[in-house]
């Protein structure tokens, strides 16, 4: 008899299966959404699908262990403060930040006690869905289909160069610093991160920067000032600037309308 997914009921607008095998039988939460994840191998890339009508039958097409959320698609755009702008059967890249959530010490491998592992596992499908969303928002989820355009290889060195941003954002990187980490020439960073990324090195480490700088202000109380020194701007004023252009409002601004909400 094959073997079935494991369900995780984490609410009645979220259910998580995990594990090899088909889908049983199962009641999904009302108009759901599904992303399904794969957990790679040497050679072969973690990825993430996204499912607009995730049907028992087109999940069932694929077998391999892996990890499914299915949510209400109400929930997903209430986390993600819009509409879900992903195409249906979109495969993506699973950012390195996911992994660790989706993969060996929490959802896959839990090996706590049964009265443990369940609130454990409940509560890191909803981290992982967040953080989705947040990628998703983001930008961050990369195509799969991107490797049609470069090679495996240049695909992988990209994605390394990606992870030297998120990494070692706080430090003063340059194009040389970043390339040579990820083993690629200048030429074919600039030009490989707009064809994956769609978006500049230099845009890459401001957008994580200032993301740094939003969550600062929503959990410290700061000096705006300090907090932008800590993300790389020198003054107030240039920080200042950068976060309105990208955010849409000053920084003394989100924080007060934060704190008011």
């Amino acid at each position: 008899m094959q073997s079935q997914l494991a369900a995780i009921e984490v609410s009645p607008e979220m259910l998580t299966l995990v594990g090899p095998g088909r889908i049983g039988r199962i009641s999904p939460p009302p108009r759901p959404v599904g992303f399904a994840l794969t957990f790679g191998a040497v050679g072969t890339p973690a990825t993430v699908r996204y499912f607009a009508r995730p049907s028992v039958k087109v999940l069932n097409a694929d077998v391999q262990t892996r990890l499914i959320l299915l949510v209400s698609r109400a929930a997903c755009e209430r986390i993600a403060g819009g509409a879900l702008a992903l195409t249906d059967g979109g495969l993506f890249h699973l950012p390195a930040a996911l992994r660790t959530i989706a993969i060996a010490i929490a959802i896959r491998d839990c090996d706590l006690p049964d009265a443990a592992s369940t609130p454990y596992r409940l509560a890191k499908s909803i981290e992982l869905l967040c953080d989705l969303l947040r990628a998703h928002g983001d930008n961050t989820l990369v195509p799969v289909s991107a490797e049609g355009l470069l090679s495996r290889a240049d695909t992988q060195r990209l994605l390394t160069a990606r992870q030297v941003i998120d990494e070692r954002w706080a430090e003063k990187l340059t194009l040389d610093m970043i390339a040579r980490a990820s083993g690629l020439n200048r030429g074919k960073l600039t030009r490989g991160f707009r064809e994956m990324f769609d978006c500049t090195v230099a845009d890459a480490i401001s957008g994580h920067r200032l993301s740094e700088a939003r969550q600062m202000l929503l959990a410290t109380d700061l000096p705006i000032s300090s907090i932008g020194y800590r993300c790389g701007y020198l003054n107030n004023a240039s920080f200042t600037r950068a976060f309105a252009r990208h955010f849409g409002e000053a920084p003394t601004h989100f924080r007060a309308r934060s704190l008011a909400a």
